[in-house]
């Protein structure tokens, strides 16, 4: 069992947990077909993505436990179609499209980046500091963010930005954090980082220009 599995499995039953949300709660409005849309597609890319460009963190085995315990965590992200499809509450129009805009440039960063970075360390290992990564260390990890930000905007309650919040500090900044005390050890490293913001995009450079 490998991390990537229990990742497949809660991004490929997406689609079919919020359609059934919609079924059961009769509730076929705008609001749940959008959000069908976005979370179930970028469900189906991430499993595009892990067949064409894999993660190599997501390939680490764990125990059973450990799996069940991440299914757990990640079924958290439910909570927004279930608040905003069972609420029955009809988000309006400059909302569901601020939240399409959030999950577009969303998909953008995060799958165009991670693509960078798969196929330029299989031709050239090293650091990467040019293209999606120029400013930002973790453009994926910020690209990641604006699409569960999108889902929690349909969703109209807090409880999706806390769920957010937490995986935000609880798993991606903890991640960002190894990655730059991997990415250390080269001596290119301290001017990258001067340069780069650890999340956001540094504008340090177009100041200096």
């Amino acid at each position: 069992m490998q991390l990537r599995h229990v990742i497949n499995l809660h991004k490929g039953l997406t689609p079919f947990v919020v359609a059934g949300l919609m079924v059961g709660y009769g509730n076929m409005t705008l609001g749940p077909w959008v959000y069908l849309a976005l979370h179930g597609t970028y469900g189906l890319i991430w499993l595009l993505k892990d067949a064409i460009f894999p993660d190599r963190q997501w390939q680490q085995p764990i125990a059973w436990p450990v799996a069940v315990l991440g299914f757990l965590m990640l079924g958290l992200y439910w909570i927004a179609p279930f608040l905003l499809i069972s609420s029955g509450l009809e988000p309006p129009l400059p909302l569901v499209a601020a939240a399409i805009a959030c999950n577009i440039l969303g998909v953008f960063l995060h799958f165009c980046s991670d693509a960078q970075k798969h196929f330029t360390l299989q031709v050239r290992p090293g650091l990467i500091t040019e293209g999606f990564f120029a400013r930002s260390r973790n453009t994926n990890y910020l690209g990641e963010l604006l699409i569960y930000l999108s889902f929690a905007l349909l969703a109209m309650h807090w409880l999706p930005y806390l769920v957010l919040a937490g995986f935000g500090l609880g798993v991606f900044l903890p991640n960002m954090r190894r990655k730059d005390a991997s990415l250390a050890r080269y001596p290119a490293f301290e001017a990258y980082r001067e340069r780069s913001g650890l999340l956001l995009p540094s504008l340090q450079g177009s100041r200096q220009g």
